[in-house]
């Protein structure tokens, strides 16, 4: 049987201001990684042998940058291919002068699988990730067992997976398939979801849905020493 080779994200069209295109021309290739079929060590990448975290689908990028900001003590690879987020956040670390960030536009389970480390990244995030909520659609969630067991074998021992999502559903769905994986531990007190942690900075995506009653859901499990 083939597997079917899940994507971490749908092309969508959207709309790109001019300032976010004039970043994506004149600064991407200062701060991108391409893509290349083989493993890349990151340390050489950014220059240094600190904590590597990797965000998985950063969308406009605002919490990416808020994140790196508040830590420079980590350096993030954030993951993306809708133009108008790419720019978006690329106008953040021209603004901020922020060093420890890299940028790639390419499919992020691709990215994970050929180019990184095993045991080599600290933290992977995963946040808001389509839910495809209707059940035919369910196969298309980035959230899959196997993937899960992808993310595990490029942690380092102690390294962590934090996921959040605003439909319980897939909260659910996230949290069997976390509970499932043998190398991992949940953090949850109660062994379920967790508070959203002060390093994940709320979005105005995810305000706006607060206001309107919808709940969010965040989940950190820890891979085995």
């Amino acid at each position: 049987m083939i597997l079917r080779q899940v994507k971490s994200f749908v092309l969508r069209a959207g709309k790109i201001t001019p300032g976010q295109q004039r970043a994506i021309d004149n600064i991407l290739a200062l701060h991108s990684i391409g893509y290349v079929s083989h493993l890349v060590d990151l340390n050489i990448i950014f220059g240094r042998d600190n904590p590597k975290i990797i965000e998985i689908g950063f969308g406009m990028g605002k919490s990416t940058s808020q994140m790196a900001l508040a830590n420079p003590e980590y350096d993030y690879l954030g993951i993306e291919v809708h133009p108008p987020g790419i720019g978006s956040l690329l106008m953040e670390i021209e603004q901020y002068n922020i060093s420890n960030i890299k940028v790639m536009r390419h499919d992020g389970v691709k990215v994970i699988k050929d180019m990184i480390m095993d045991n080599s990244i600290y933290g992977f995030h995963i946040f808001f990730p389509d839910p495809w909520h209707k059940k035919r659609h369910n196969k298309r969630r980035i959230i899959q067992a196997h993937f899960i067991d992808l993310l595990c074998t490029k942690l380092k021992p102690g390294g962590y997976i934090h996921l959040a999502t605003d439909w319980e559903d897939y909260a659910i769905w996230m949290l069997d398939i976390l509970n499932s994986n043998k190398r991992l531990i949940n953090t949850s007190k109660t062994k379920d979801y967790v508070p959203r942690p002060s390093q994940r900075p709320e979005t105005k995506f995810e305000q706006r849905g607060i206001s309107l009653g919808h709940g969010v859901w965040d989940l950190i499990f820890k891979k085995n020493i």
